[in-house]
């Protein structure tokens, strides 16, 4: 009786980590867009990647967290790395050419539901009746907080087109990662996965750039880098990781429906922006799909994809 209910704690106290998580996510959409306007995409991502690598070591390393994998995970590192690589290319690329607001939008709408349509392909299982519920409520939201009868146009612009790609990039990682635990401990998997990343993106990089941003004075591209990678990726996207390998990719991917209201909030308070009738709609239809999707069924939790 005691295990049970330790269980359904720790399982209440890590949807409450990565509820945090999410909020610290929408932060990061603007706190990204003050950044690419000192430096490239590539770069800015490569600064972002020597951080978090840097900071996650230090932090396991007096955690006294193993950060060992074994040889059969090899595979899924190197993916989900490679994988990350791409995402953040598109994700800074998007961010430099886009809209950080309709980025955060498309990305986080997009993510849930392209891990559900390739968890359906992959497992050859449709979701059961409140997963396709949350599913149907999560689309719902994404259209009340982009208002696509006012901007169906710009879905497909330039900067966004950027977005959808990263979207689908980040579904396909995290089926990877949501394995991350069956190595070794699921931090260990993430510092591994983030140093691959790293080395991919390094090739890539301006160096000559490089030797000017070292020498910016500016505090706030210091905050703003040590916030989106310190706190923001080696924190929140560690524990996201980690939700995958208890939660499966696609019940922890969910809770991304919430970054766009933490967007919303976040820039009430910080800055004093009003919250509109859309957002505000949005927002609520993307927390009740957070709650449709994690919901216990009492039927059949899925039912076979017919041949």
């Amino acid at each position: 009786m005691s295990s049970n209910n330790s269980g359904r704690v720790s399982d209440k106290a890590l949807i409450g980590c990565i509820v945090f998580s999410m909020f610290l996510w929408g932060l990061s959409w603007p706190s990204g867009k003050v950044l690419t306007h000192y430096c490239s995409a590539v770069n800015f991502a490569v600064y972002r990647y020597i951080v978090v690598v840097t900071t996650l070591f230090l932090l396991l390393y007096s955690l006294k967290i193993k950060i060992k994998i074994s040889s059969a995970g090899i595979p899924a590192v190197l993916g989900s790395g490679v994988l990350l690589a791409i995402y953040s290319y598109f994700f800074f690329i998007g961010l430099k050419t886009g809209s950080a607001g309709a980025g955060g939008v498309l990305v986080t709408t997009l993510n849930p539901i392209m891990a559900y349509a390739i968890g359906i392909l992959i497992s050859r299982k449709l979701p059961s009746r409140n997963e396709a519920a949350g599913l149907v409520l999560g689309i719902a939201a994404g259209c009340f907080l982009l208002k696509v009868w006012d901007n169906s146009a710009s879905l497909f612009e330039r900067g966004n087109i950027y977005f959808l790609l990263a979207a689908f990039t980040w579904a396909c990682m995290s089926k990877l990662t949501s394995k991350g635990a069956k190595y070794g401990s699921s931090p260990g998997f993430s510092l591994w996965q983030y140093l691959v990343t790293l080395i991919c993106l390094l090739p890539l990089m301006d160096f000559h750039e490089f030797a000017a941003v070292i020498h910016i004075s500016d505090s706030k591209f210091w905050w703003n880098m040590f916030f989106s990678s310190a706190i923001v990726t080696s924190l929140a996207t560690t524990v996201f990781f980690y939700a995958t390998t208890r939660l499966g990719a696609e019940r922890a991917g969910s809770f991304i429906l919430l970054v766009p209201l933490a967007a919303a909030v976040s820039a009430w308070l910080l800055l004093g922006e009003h919250i509109l009738p859309h957002t505000a709609i949005g927002g609520v239809l993307g927390m009740g799909a957070v709650y449709m999707i994690n919901k216990k069924n009492r039927e059949v939790v899925s039912s076979p994809v017919p041949e």
